[in-house]
């Protein structure tokens, strides 16, 4: 397998994926691996960096977070693209960016509540850097598909 990872280490992140608070015994159960085996598996699995952490997955809007938009975000001065960083590092709304193809520069996904925080968020972190020469915002209306399940490709067969 191209990933240096066997069947049993795949099928083990597909489980821990879906459920990471099953206890290593049940996931041995499933497997048909010892625990002390799947426990020495995680800790490869955490070293060797495709396990980057255990996190509750918490839904948005049960918090107050019910704008998801992605903006799109250009300049032509290559200097700004540290400045951008920098500012979106320090800003929470911002849940991922990405460097992109095309006439753009990143594509950022944002969380917040109402579309005046979002307006806030423009004045207080995009329009801040200097050399943003433009955005575009979409802002979804709904989700309905969200995921954050990796499937390898030695699984899609």
């Amino acid at each position: 397998m191209a990933s240096g990872l066997d069947d049993i280490d795949h099928k083990l992140l597909a489980l821990l994926q879906v459920d990471d608070r099953v206890p290593v015994a049940e996931l041995g159960k499933t497997l048909g691996v010892a625990p002390s085996t799947l426990n020495d598996r995680i800790r490869r699995l955490i070293k060797l960096g495709v396990i980057s952490g255990f996190h509750a997955h918490v839904d948005p809007e049960k918090v107050g977070l019910d704008l998801l938009a992605y903006v799109f975000v250009g300049w032509s001065d290559p200097a700004t693209e540290k400045l951008f960083l920098a500012a979106i590092a320090r800003s929470p709304e911002v849940l991922e960016a990405h460097h992109v193809t095309g006439s753009w520069n990143y594509l950022m996904k944002v969380r917040l509540t109402t579309t005046r925080d979002l307006e806030g968020f423009f004045a207080q972190v995009v329009k801040e850097v200097p050399g943003v020469q433009r955005t575009e915002t979409l802002i979804v209306l709904s989700s309905p598909k969200e995921t954050t399940l990796i499937v390898p490709p030695e699984l899609k067969a």
